[in-house]
């Protein structure tokens, strides 16, 4: 028996549904048909949709200037567990009328964190218990589990890059029961985001040995996970500063240069923030594009950030080209290395009613169904295909090919031009593509 399993949350909303375009009901799919079959598979399967626990049902509205604003019913309690038991049974309400399958937790989002790792893990012992049942009722299961490394005071200086050994192991200890609670909850993946991990300054920072610790207790985590049965991957969540002045997973790229350096890569994948490659000064096609072509594009956090403001907004999708743009880099890539779409953004401080938790979820699931439409006729039925592959069309013969294989030299190179009188200027045809897309976006 689920703890108040017949309390209702979000009265008078029922189930979201697929509508149509022309649809006046804001309580419904305009363009996410889950079953609709977009390039060979159900858009469902495109994306794994998945609600970020945090700021869905821990998020209160406060900032650093203001206390809360978003007094939600679940979050009345002061017993750790009956508050977890409450907000697992909101959430699960609310994920089943959304129709997703997936939600995505921080080991703190699901209960309070005790006095002591013997108390914390005795908490999440509880509620793991309970969210098994709620999976089961709802057919619903994390698309991955992760642990916050970064709140507690005691990570000031880091978690698996602490100049303390002790918190080192203390965040080891943390990590192990994130793991556990992942593993018993079916999750999917597991994800690494080092909030804290990185310098506030160089002056007292020895960054070898700092990178060497973090190598070392990934592939430690990694251990434990793969000899206590779990199947799925581990994703890198690049960002590039915001707690820390520098965050030694800067961005995709530098990402991956570290999981190869110590070679984890074979265990690790990409998840990228839409947010985080713009603080990093990428757009996140390019952050995307930089994970696909090596592979490596594990899953991704959808958001978007304000552009006139320098930090993390965590805003709700809805910048149509932006996702369009991601949508075909996804698409080329043949989809996600194990993960999907996980909704990590937050109702804005003013959005205070409950029903505004469905408008902004509905509102992103259908930028990214709208963008999966369009970015599938991009690359099937429209000519930018054909341009890219006439711009790069003189290393597909002769003298290029054989560059491409690696059969020339330098001096090859040297003579091949020599013999060269006349090069041409060809177009790349920017603008033309642009207005293929402009065009496509209706």
């Amino acid at each position: 028996m689920t703890n108040n399993s017949k309390k209702e949350y979000f009265k008078g909303i029922r189930n979201i549904n697929y509508e149509g375009r022309d649809s006046k009901n804001p309580f419904s799919y305009k363009f996410y048909n889950p079953e609709q079959i977009v390039a060979g598979k159900k858009m469902k399967d495109h994306f794994k949709f998945s609600v970020a626990y945090w700021h869905s049902f821990c998020g209160t509205g406060a900032d650093p200037f203001g206390a809360p604003t978003q007094n939600f019913p679940w979050d009345k309690s002061q017993d750790p567990l009956h508050a977890a038991k409450d907000k697992a049974d909101a959430a699960f309400e609310f994920i089943s009328k959304m129709g997703f399958d997936y939600y995505c937790f921080h080991d703190y989002d699901l209960i309070q964190e005790g006095k002591s790792i013997k108390e914390s893990e005795k908490r999440l012992k509880l509620i793991s218990d309970y969210l098994l049942l709620k999976q089961k009722e709802h057919g619903i299961k994390p698309l991955w589990g992760t642990a916050n490394c970064f709140s507690n005071p005691v990570y000031m200086n880091g978690a698996a890059t602490n100049p303390e050994f002790d918190i080192v192991a203390r965040a080891g200890a943390q990590v192990k029961l994130a793991l556990d609670t992942t593993i018993k909850l079916g999750g999917l993946n597991y994800v690494f985001w080092g909030g804290r991990e990185g310098y506030l300054s160089l002056l007292n920072t020895d960054m070898k040995r700092e990178l060497e610790h973090m190598a070392e207790f990934l592939r430690i985590s990694r251990d434990y996970a793969r000899n206590n049965g779990f199947k799925g991957t581990f994703f890198i969540e690049p960002k590039p500063m915001e707690p820390s002045k520098h965050q030694y997973d800067f961005d995709t790229a530098t990402a991956i240069g570290f999981l190869k350096n110590y070679g984890l890569e074979k265990d690790f994948k990409i998840n990228i923030e839409v947010n985080h490659a713009t603080l990093a000064q990428h757009t996140f096609q390019h952050e995307l594009t930089v994970a696909a072509n090596d592979d490596m594009l594990g899953s991704i956090d959808a958001n978007r950030g304000d552009y006139q403001n320098g930090w993390d907004t965590d805003q709700f999708p809805n910048n149509l080209q932006e996702t369009t743009l991601a949508m075909m880099v996804i698409l080329k890539s043949s989809g996600f290395k194990g993960g999907g779409v996980n909704f990590d953004a937050k109702l804005r401080r003013n959005s205070t009613d409950l029903e505004d938790l469905f408008h902004a979820h509905i509102g992103g699931a259908d930028t990214f169904a709208r963008s999966l439409l369009i970015a599938d006729k991009l690359l099937s039925n429209s000519k930018i295909p054909e341009i890219l592959a006439k711009r790069y069309s003189t290393f597909d013969k002769g003298n290029g090919k054989l560059f491409e294989q690696g059969e020339l030299n330098l001096v090859d190179l040297f003579k091949i031009a020599y013999e060269t009188e006349k090069y041409s200027l060809k177009s790349g045809k920017q603008e033309l593509i642009e207005n293929i897309i402009f065009n496509h976006i209706n």
